[in-house]
């Protein structure tokens, strides 16, 4: 019995937890491109540990490279009006890109 509820326990504390990532890429020796993405758990609409696209878009910003510019912006699964339904339990996808740094005139 307890090692079902430590199997339990350890797969709650996966679904709550978020996976993000970053890549840099240089153009030039100062400015580039960059691609952000996050992941989340939403359960009866409230986003854990806090929406994919906050956890995108801070992971970018905690690389702290200059001047960046987000370009877009996607989360996924999206279903237009009918989103509402995947507020009851989904897991979310989001990616952010954009160029960094200052291109040389």
């Amino acid at each position: 019995m307890r090692l079902l509820s430590a199997r339990g326990g350890a797969l709650a504390a996966l679904c709550l937890c978020s996976c993000a990532s970053v890549e840099f890429s240089r153009d030039t020796e100062t400015s580039g491109t960059f691609v952000s993405t996050g992941w989340a758990l939403t359960i009866l609409s409230h986003d854990m540990p806090q929406s994919a696209l906050n956890i995108a878009r801070e992971n970018a910003s905690d690389a702290r490279q200059p001047n960046m510019v987000v370009e877009e912006a996607t989360v996924t699964p999206y279903l237009g009006r009918f989103d509402v339904l995947l507020d009851i339990i989904c897991v979310r996808h989001a990616r952010v890109s954009g160029t960094w740094g200052f291109r040389p005139e």
